[in-house]
């Protein structure tokens, strides 16, 4: 299970045939409280679909009651009749539940350009409600209906000492990027906290989880994560706790992003160390996992440790200090570069596993920080070449 293991939650997912073929397509996630909390992060990306718009509006309150949402089409760039699009979803949702519609929040994704195909769609709401349900089969054809280019459903759930419980469904294979990913994301809770707690909360756990999945460097339109809190377990959490738990559960999802980001045949982790910072490890880190030249060179079980180098070496020495005498690189625990130099032979290193660790020591500080990639395959290219076509 995951979204409605906490107490308090139903949900559904259904094929209303916004997609083309006869797949599940639309999602509904309702909270039944006692409390309707929430929050939310949005992609940095200026280009914002209607959805975003629309949902970063209605959540400003710490409120919501329910989250639809549909995959087959993003509704990004489709101007003001697409904004109009969101809100008809949205009021109409809201009538069947007898509720406000600001407190529906909205997420769509798929192609940009093109307007959603309301008819079904709305139909497709009504027949969520109808459908609407807890359990094992309500959360797998809620995270199956979001998906778009996965090759399988994303879950995670904690349950804390204290009983109350975190859940999460997730989509997303591609365009991961700082500041969310072409990700959407639903957590829920029972825990019994306020807006500001949920707020905080979920910043928290979103900076050093989907925020550190960065699969290509491309930023999507409609990166959504949201946080629902119904209060059912009458437990009452700090922010620390809550957003230890909303950590737990947001890093298990991202790190099912990385495993099947398209085409990848090496999921890779990029860990920097002995930064004069935090920012400055980041830094070095997200540069190292975007580097086309380092990406390929792990796509061909090559532990080039000299395109690692020469992408630490791009970022600016004001954002990240460290010299290149104090430099070392290890690659699946084979210490390769020491000091700036060549160290122990790169074919020591064992390149078959799934898993690839990148560790980069600085010798600067104390910081630290990661970064989750993949590798570039020919896979990724042919995917990402006929995406619309």
């Amino acid at each position: 299970m995951s979204i409605t293991r906490p107490r308090g939650f139903r949900a559904v997912g259904l094929a209303a045939g916004i997609k083309a073929a006869p797949k599940k397509d639309l999602a509904l996630v309702l909270n039944d409280g006692p409390r309707d909390v929430a929050a939310a992060v949005f992609t940095a990306n200026r280009v914002q679909a209607a959805p975003v718009q629309w949902s970063r509006r209605a959540v400003a309150d710490g409120r919501a009651r329910a989250v639809v949402l549909n995959s087959g089409g993003a509704n990004a760039c489709t101007g003001p009749e697409g904004f109009q699009d969101t809100h008809r979803t949205a009021e109409h949702l809201a009538d069947l539940l007898d509720i406000a519609a600001q407190d529906v929040l909205v997420c769509s994704t798929g192609l940009i350009g093109e307007r959603l195909p309301m008819e079904p769609l709305l139909a497709g709401v009504t027949s969520a409600v109808d459908g609407l349900d807890a359990g094992e089969e309500a959360d797998a054809s809620a995270s199956r209906a979001i998906m778009t280019t996965d090759s399988v459903p994303k879950t995670a759930e904690v349950t804390l000492p204290s009983g109350v419980v975190v859940g999460g469904i997730a989509k997303g294979a591609g365009m991961l990027a700082p500041q969310l990913a072409t990700m959407l994301v639903v957590l829920t809770t029972d825990a019994d906290v306020d807006a500001a707690t949920a707020e905080e909360a979920l910043r928290g756990a979103t900076r050093t989880t989907f925020d550190r999945v960065d699969s290509d460097a491309c930023m999507s339109t409609n990166d959504t994560v949201i946080l629902l809190a119904s209060g059912a377990s009458g437990v009452t959490l700090g922010v620390q706790e809550l957003t230890e738990a909303v950590r737990t559960v947001s890093a298990d999802l991202a790190r099912q992003l990385v495993a099947d980001a398209e085409g990848a045949s090496h999921d890779v982790h990029v860990v920097v160390r002995s930064a004069t910072a935090e920012d400055a490890a980041e830094a070095v880190a997200r540069e190292i996992a975007r580097s086309n030249l380092v990406k390929a060179a792990i796509f061909g079980n090559d532990p080039n440790w000299g395109r690692i180098v020469a992408a630490a070496g791009c970022v600016p020495e004001a954002v990240a200090p460290f010299a290149v005498e104090d430099l070392s690189v290890t690659v699946n625990g084979v210490e390769v570069c020491r000091g700036g130099g060549a160290h122990r032979d790169r074919s020591e290193v064992d390149m078959t596993p799934r898993e690839t660790l990148i560790e980069v020591d600085l010798g600067a500080g104390s910081a630290s920080a990661d970064i989750w990639t993949n590798d570039l395959t020919h896979d990724y290219v042919e995917e990402n070449s006929a995406y619309s076509s």
